[in-house]
């Protein structure tokens, strides 16, 4: 492992210096909690992607049966539940068809957490005739669309913060927690059940976070 020092030169002093001050200023646990929370944004990436390919594909199956085929292209227009993302559809569907490669599949894995989040919205929930929510049939009693989009966003939100390199191991005061991890794998366990997904199964595709949730806090412990 690389020692303190050659870690700031690496990756920023601004950077590490979050894990040393968490750390009580010891170095040796400084690099471990950042070795543990680089290991936690591997298996997470892995969590959250798998968890975006599910919502997609249930939210691409509903509006294929409710709004009909090809339903992203024909929702563009004035009025649509896609008209405010009329210039990144046609930009996208211009690309494959340069290319000769167009289809609705291409389309659905072409476009970014973001847009199925804002499917969520008020306004899009609506314009798509209030029926998203059926996507979770095992949604508990009182589930909203606010209550969704809220939850979602957040989900996506605890994606960026591990796309972008964002430590994930910390408190709102920069103590070691895994409390914010604990809440957001909670969350998406949560929503794969309400699409009546098997986690268990899903999960043996890929590495489990589960070991180094333990591992930071045992090194909380030890602070």
């Amino acid at each position: 492992m690389i020692v303190f020092e050659e870690a700031k030169q690496l990756f920023s002093e601004a950077r590490m210096q979050k894990y040393l001050r968490a750390c009580g200023g010891d170095e040796d646990q400084a690099m471990q909690l950042y070795s543990y929370n680089a290991r936690l944004s591997q298996a997470f990436f892995g969590v959250v992607s798998l968890f975006e390919v599910i919502l997609r594909n249930a939210i691409n199956e509903h509006y294929l049966k409710t709004l009909g085929e090809n339903w992203i292209i024909n929702q563009t227009i004035s009025g649509g539940l896609l008209e405010h993302e009329a210039d990144e559809v046609a930009f996208t569907k211009n690309a494959y068809d340069k290319e000769n490669v167009y289809s609705h599949d291409k389309m659905v894995g072409s476009f970014t957490f973001g847009f199925w989040t804002y499917l969520f919205t008020k306004r899009n929930y609506k314009i798509g005739g209030k029926t998203l929510l059926q996507i979770f049939p095992n949604r508990a009693k009182g589930t909203t669309q606010k209550m969704v989009y809220a939850d979602i966003t957040a989900i996506r939100e605890f994606r960026n913060r591990i796309a972008h390199h964002e430590p994930i191991c910390f408190d709102a005061k920069g103590m070691v927690s895994v409390d914010y991890i604990a809440r957001h794998y909670d969350l998406i366990k949560v929503y794969m059940r309400y699409m009546d997904v098997d986690v268990e199964q899903v999960e043996a595709l890929i590495m489990r976070p589960e070991e180094w949730l333990e591992e930071v806090e045992k090194l909380r412990r030890k602070l």
